[in-house]
């Protein structure tokens, strides 16, 4: 099976990489945003895509306007490609490339649709506490991920999962997913699924003001704000920024499984019932861990933290270093 694969982020390498890895299939091209400037320097830094594409001698093409971009239309329409395998490239293909290989674009969606269609679904995902995530296989359509569905695959959410947690794990499952799509619709075993709409939801890009944190809400939702916007959630502290990374919302495992790690968080704290604060004050310190703050509805352990201008460190090396101390402060982002 002949395939042009579509893609960008790392979210996409491993299934790029089960397909290089099949003798069935022959990947003729990697298609991917362009280079974009980065990190220190301002040097042009390749996507991971491209990476493993080179790495692999393929040809990649990065249109900057796919849509416009008559080279890359005329490279796509002949390479005969039986199929195009679509994993968060970053541009909404055209009708006119939709149409062009035999078996259709397939896309491999970080949602178990039609929830969370748009470009960030794993990271609301874990914003509005869902207890399973999965991927989609679908046939791609003109519209926002509105295609007819082909193979679905869930996995289960721990309560200390964050976004780069979640999105590693539903990569590897995505690439076999895709995998298993390729073989049945070839052997036409698939029967392709109309989304309901009325079931739809959507998940849009992140922007700054989702980044700020409001210490009245309560521990948990404080929780999957900062894991499902990881890392760059803020708040302030002495008067100056600070990120919090990783936290734990105390006193309920609010209906996600036990893990190992989280009964020994819980073993090491203090006895939260005698604790309690204004919003945002930090009613203890654990020991080893970091400060315990109140929030609207709970307490939030800080377990990693980033001041403005340093580099992330844990809580406990925070509560060390800045010698924090019960009753001071930690204000709104």
């Amino acid at each position: 099976m002949k395939v042009v694969f579509f893609g960008t982020p790392h979210f996409a390498v491993p299934t790029l990489e089960k397909l290089l890895n099949r003798p069935e299939f022959q990947v003729l091209a990697v298609v991917t945003q362009p280079d974009k400037r980065r990190e220190r320097g301002n040097k042009l830094i390749p996507s991971a895509v491209k990476t493993v594409a080179i790495n692999h001698n393929l040809p990649v093409w990065q249109p900057q306007r796919i849509k416009k971009d008559t080279e890359t239309l005329t490279q796509l329409r002949e390479s005969d490609a039986d199929v195009f395998v679509v994993v968060a490239y970053g541009q909404i293909l055209s009708s006119e490339i939709l149409d062009m290989p035999r078996l259709g674009c397939i896309n491999v969606h970080g949602s178990i649709l039609p929830q969370y269609r748009g470009a960030a679904p794993i990271q609301w995902c874990l914003y509005n506490g869902e207890k399973a995530a999965g991927i989609t296989t679908m046939l791609m359509d003109a519209g926002m991920d509105t295609g007819a569905m082909l193979l679905k695959a869930t996995t289960p959410i721990g309560l200390l999962d964050h976004t780069q947690d979640l999105a590693q794990r539903l990569s590897v499952i995505g690439g076999d997913l895709l995998v298993e799509t390729l073989f049945k619709l070839e052997k036409q075993e698939i029967e392709p699924v109309t989304q309901d709409e009325g079931l739809a939801t959507y998940a849009p890009l992140i922007k700054k003001p989702n980044y700020a944190l409001d210490w009245s809400k309560s521990a948990i939702q404080l929780h999957n704000q900062i894991r499902g916007f990881y890392p760059n959630c803020t708040a302030t502290f002495r008067d100056q920024g600070i990120k919090i990374i990783a936290s734990v919302p105390l006193g309920d495992a609010y209906g996600y499984e036990p893990t190992s790690e989280l009964t020994e968080i819980y073993q090491k704290l203090p006895d939260l019932s005698t604790l309690s604060g204004s919003i945002g004050e930090v009613v203890s310190i654990a020991k080893g861990m970091g400060a315990i703050a109140q929030t609207g509805a709970g307490l939030l352990l800080l377990r990693e933290v980033q001041l403005a201008g340093k580099r992330p460190q844990s809580g406990w090396d925070f509560v060390n270093g800045n010698r924090l101390t019960v009753g001071e402060v930690f204000g709104n982002g």
